[in-house]
């Protein structure tokens, strides 16, 4: 008997394209999704790059800045003789910061971050030991006027002392100078005759000069070498050293005295005699006599040899 076709053929070849077509569909629509979210992943990633980009720049930037602050605080705190160490510690790590890529993760930057608001805190803390700084500089600086200005006038005031010391030393010096007064000169022959001068050459053979030494309540009572120097003609000192002549200081240079005695000066208005025989005949001619103690003149007298 021969087989007959039946209507469910059809019917199931419809069913199988049906299914064919569903999953063509699913699978279109998954790669559509697949798509969309690849999309959306890049657009996301790009965002957080670009992000992560400006933050890294910005932060830079502010490393930067950091930088230039952190050398002016440098310079600022060693002028005004300030702790710079933690500063230059500091200037040494931003100065590693900025050497390093600019290519940083997103975890890099926040730690960058981190320490730049480190650094600007520190940055901060400096200002306010500067301004302490500059305020106790001021103070200094005023003290240090102030002591100037009483140092000025304490010197001021020790320099008028000491010119007043030595104008009152210079006066009671010049007040205790010793006087000879009386001053008498005569000669004396071999017979002990005196003669007032003028005296001939011929007759004269020793000369004797006599004072007595000024009453001076200011000077002090102690040894002083009284000394006479005879002046020629020619203005030169008689002088022999075997006959007790000698040197002494006159305005700072060594000149010969004629005859010297040392004596105990006691105020008392002491006579001094000094008898010198020069042992040759003297020239005509006018003759100085000059009495010195202590390198100032005392008193003078004069005489004539015809």
């Amino acid at each position: 008997m021969s087989q007959v076709n039946t209507p469910a053929e059809p019917k199931k070849a419809s069913n199988k394209s049906s299914v064919i077509i569903a999953l063509l569909l699913i699978i279109v629509l998954v790669q559509s999704i697949k798509i969309y979210l690849d999309y959306k992943e890049k657009v996301e990633v790009k965002e957080e790059l670009a992000t992560t980009t400006e933050d890294l720049a910005t932060t830079m930037q502010r490393l930067n800045d950091v930088k230039i602050e952190l050398d002016q605080k440098i310079a600022e705190i060693s002028k005004l003789g300030g702790d710079v160490a933690e500063l230059e510690k500091a200037k040494a790590e931003v100065d590693a910061e900025l050497r390093r890529s600019y290519a940083r993760r997103t975890k890099d930057i926040k730690e960058l971050k981190d320490r730049l608001t480190g650094y600007e805190e520190l940055l901060k803390m400096k200002d306010d030991e500067i301004e302490k700084l500059q305020s106790v500089n001021k103070e200094l600086f005023s003290e240090n006027k102030n002591l100037k200005t009483k140092q000025n006038v304490l010197s001021d005031s020790l320099n008028r002392v000491t010119k007043n010391k030595e104008e009152l030393a210079s006066k009671v010096a010049i007040a205790s100078q010793l006087k000879a007064e009386n001053v008498v000169l005569v000669s004396v022959n071999s017979k002990g005759r005196e003669k007032e001068p003028p005296f001939r050459k011929k007759q004269l053979e020793q000369i004797k000069v006599q004072f007595t030494i000024g009453e001076n309540k200011v000077a002090p009572i102690e040894g002083k070498k009284i000394l006479i120097r005879v002046i020629d003609e020619n203005g030169q000192p008689i002088f022999d050293t075997t006959k007790g002549s000698g040197t002494f200081m006159l305005n700072g240079k060594e000149e010969f005295y004629t005859a010297s005695q040392e004596i105990l000066f006691d105020n008392t208005g002491q006579k001094l005699v000094f008898i010198y025989d020069k042992g040759s005949e003297y020239t005509a001619g006018n003759y100085q006599v000059e009495i010195y103690t202590d390198g100032y003149l005392m008193g003078q007298t004069q005489f004539d040899v015809k």
